[in-house]
């Protein structure tokens, strides 16, 4: 009966998350009364999937989609979801029936494949022999491979430099990123609207790094030179030591 029916009925929580995560779709009960039923049911047809009244927990073993994924906590009522597959995904129906009525839930859950984790490569489709011998300039590519519903975008540190999307289609997407010399503030990234992965520029096999890099990286080994001769380490390494304590007192 319509009339017993409460809370907004029409409003349906969306829940965004990838394959083999897990999912605890609340209730929003603190404490189950014993005398309260809860049902959870799922897909167009409305299956029955899990119940539980009087402290009695029902699960349909029968249904192979979900496999022995499904778990229901005994105090509220809330339904758990393991290792999720996208057959998962679509509308789950929540039903607590109470002496005053039923209060109707709906969650639309859909699960996304894993996204894969962003490469980036040379590209020397956009550089000139002369370029790729000399090492000036750096011409790269930050790519995805068979991915739909995300966006790629290259950044440094938190500024984005450019970004491309693709919606239902599986593609491969790629953006070219071109540089002077390496630095770690670059990246490429891939994300749905809810998680990312993203892949930092660090090899030296793509691009030589910049000058300030450079000298960064040799005054910290100077240091720890200094470190070592300062420590008195010198039994087995008595060249390396006396030539860095001859530094140490310059």
């Amino acid at each position: 009966d319509p009339d017993c029916m409460f809370g907004d009925t029409d409003e349906v929580k969306s829940v965004s998350l990838t394959e083999g995560d897990s999912v605890n779709l609340n209730t929003d009960v603190t404490e189950l009364q014993r005398e309260q039923k809860i049902l959870w049911m799922f897909g167009p047809q409305k299956t029955r999937i899990a119940e539980i009244y009087k402290q009695n927990i029902y699960i349909d073993a029968t249904n192979t989609i979900f496999e022995k994924r499904l778990q229901m906590d005994n105090q509220t009522g809330s339904l758990i979801i393991r290792n999720i597959r996208s057959e998962h995904s679509g509308l789950y129906e929540l039903q607590i029936f109470m002496y005053r009525g039923i209060s109707i839930k709906r969650f639309n859950v859909s699960v996304y494949a894993l996204l894969p984790v962003p490469v980036i490569t040379r590209n020397c489709s956009h550089c000139s022999s002369s370029e790729t011998s000399s090492n000036k300039n750096c011409s790269l590519l930050c790519s995805a491979v068979n991915v739909s519903h995300v966006t790629l975008s290259c950044y440094k540190g938190n500024s984005l430099l450019s970004s491309i999307s693709v919606s239902d289609l599986s593609i491969s997407l790629s953006l070219p990123l071109e540089l002077e010399c390496l630095d770690d503030s670059y990246s490429c990234v891939v994300a749905y609207s809810f998680t990312n992965r993203t892949t930092h520029l660090s090899s030296t096999d793509l691009c030589q790094p910049c000058s300030g890099q450079q000298q960064h990286f040799q005054h910290i080994f100077f240091l720890n030179v200094q470190f070592i001769a300062f420590g008195g380490s010198c039994t087995k390494r008595t060249d390396l030591c006396q030539s860095c304590a001859g530094i140490y007192q310059q």
